[in-house]
C-alpha cells in the first residue's frame, strides 16, 4: 500500500510520519514546498525511511498541488490513503485571505489531486474548534455558516463541507484535534502556536516590564475565565491515531481527537507562572469593569487571538474516536497535572529533577 501525505514537516506531521514508518510496511509519498527542510527530518527518522519516503516538490494552492504530469501519471491508481495534514494555524483577521488561501482553496487542490490519482481514502486533518461559538462538540458536521471566533476557524468548517462533497469519490474521514501540544512522555514540541505562542507571549512580556516597570510587585490581569477550560491533546496521543485511522477509520465519520478531562484556565496559568517564575499575573472575568492599566493593555494586546478560547470551555463529544482505538494499544487519553507540567516545563528548558 501507498500513503501520500501533505503537512508532513509540521508538528503533528513529524509525528504521524515517525508512526507510520513503525506501524506499517506502506510506502510514503511526501508533499512538500522545501525540500532540504524535509530531507533533514527524514535523515532523523527511525529504520528504514530514506527508503520508504519519496519527497515531492508542491505546493497545495496550485494546480495538482504543483505536481507535473509525468508525477500524476506514476502516482495514479498507486495511492491508496491521502493524508492532508497541510494548513495555516494563524488566527489574525488580517490574515484571512491567506488563512483562506492555505486552508480552503489548498484543500480543494488536494482533493482534486486525490480525485486524479483514483486513491481510496482521503484523511483530512481539522480541528475541533469547527465548533465555533457552541460550547458542546459533537463528531457531525457543523452548519456551513456557523458563527466562528476567527478565519482559521471558518476556514475549517467550509473545508470539512468541501471534504465531504467528494464522497462519492472516495472514502473520506474527517479528524478534528482540539490544542495540539507537547509529547506526553517526553514534553518535546515543534510549535509556535496556540498554548506556546502563549506562552511565548507571557515570557516577552516578563522580560519587557523587568526592564521598565517601577511597580515590580504590581499585578498584571489577563483577560479570560479561571473556571474554564482549555483542551489540550498530546501530539504522540493525535499522531497515534492517526496512524490507527490507515487500518480502522470509518467513511463518512469525524472524529474528534480531544481531552475528556482538560484543566482549567487558572490551573494552567499557575503552571506557567511557576515555570516563568513570574507570579504577578491573574486571570479576571470582567472585561468591561476591569480598567486595565496601560501595561495590562499591551498585555492583552500580545494575547488578544487567545482571548476567545480563554474566556469560555468546551466540551466535546468522542465517542466515534473511543470506538476507533477500542482494541488497539492506544489508551482514552489520562492527561494529568504531572504531564501539563513536564509539556510547559519543557518549553522554558527547565529539567525535570523528580526521578
Amino acid at each position: 500500500m501507498t500513503i501520500f501525505l501533505t503537512g508532513t514537516t509540521g508538528f503533528l506531521g513529524g509525528k504521524l510520519l515517525t508512526n507510520l514508518l513503525q506501524s506499517t510496511t506502506h510506502n510514503l509519498y511526501v508533499l512538500v514546498r522545501n525540500i532540504e527542510k524535509a530531507e533533514r527530518l527524514v535523515s532523523t527518522l527511525p529504520g528504514d525511511a530514506t527508503n520508504r519516503i519519496t519527497l515531492l516538490r508542491g505546493d497545495i494552492t496550485k494546480p495538482n498541488c504543483g505536481l507535473n504530469e509525468d508525477e500524476i501519471n506514476e502516482l495514479t491508481n498507486e495511492v491508496s490513503i491521502f493524508y492532508h495534514l497541510a494548513a495555516l494555524v494563524k488566527f489574525d483577521q488580517e490574515l484571512r485571505d491567506e488563512i483562506f488561501s492555505i486552508n480552503y482553496d489548498g484543500t480543494k487542490q488536494a482533493l482534486e489531486l486525490a480525485k486524479r490519482l483514483h486513491v481510496s481514502k482521503f484523511f483530512y486533518i481539522s480541528t475541533a474548534y469547527t465548533v465555533g461559538k457552541h460550547a458542546h462538540g459533537i463528531e457531525e458536521l457543523y452548519p456551513i455558516d456557523v458563527a466562528g471566533h476567527n478565519p482559521y476557524e471558518d476556514s475549517k468548517v467550509q473545508s470539512e463541507h468541501l471534504a465531504f462533497a467528494y464522497s462519492n469519490d472516495f472514502d473520506v474521514s474527517i479528524f478534528r484535534p482540539s490544542i495540539i501540544v507537547g509529547d506526553s512522555i517526553t514534553g518535546e514540541a515543534d510549535s509556535e502556536f496556540t498554548l506556546y505562542g502563549f506562552m511565548r507571549a507571557l515570557d516577552v512580556f516578563k522580560r519587557r516590564i523587568s526592564r521598565s516597570s517601577e511597580e515590580p510587585d504590581r499585578v498584571y490581569r489577563v483577560l479570560g475565565s479561571k473556571h474554564a477550560t482549555s483542551n489540550f491533546v498530546p501530539v504522540n496521543y493525535v499522531a497515534d491515531i492517526l496512524a490507527l485511522a490507515e487500518s480502522k477509520a470509518k467513511p463518512n465519520t469525524i472524529y474528534n481527537i480531544t481531552n475528556p478531562d482538560p484543566a482549567t484556565n487558572f490551573d494552567i496559568l499557575t503552571l506557567i507562572k511557576n515555570a516563568l517564575d513570574f507570579d504577578k499575573l491573574e486571570i479576571i472575568e470582567n472585561a468591561e469593569n476591569a480598567n486595565l492599566t496601560a501595561e495590562e493593555v499591551r498585555l492583552n494586546e500580545m494575547i488578544s487571538v487567545f482571548i476567545d478560547y480563554l474566556s469560555r470551555s468546551f466540551d466535546f463529544k468522542d465517542d466515534n474516536t473511543v470506538e476507533l482505538i477500542a482494541g488497539s494499544e492506544i489508551e482514552h487519553l489520562h492527561m494529568p497535572e504531572e504531564t501539563l507540567t513536564m509539556i510547559i516545563n519543557a518549553y522554558f528548558g527547565i529539567q525535570d529533577n523528580s526521578q
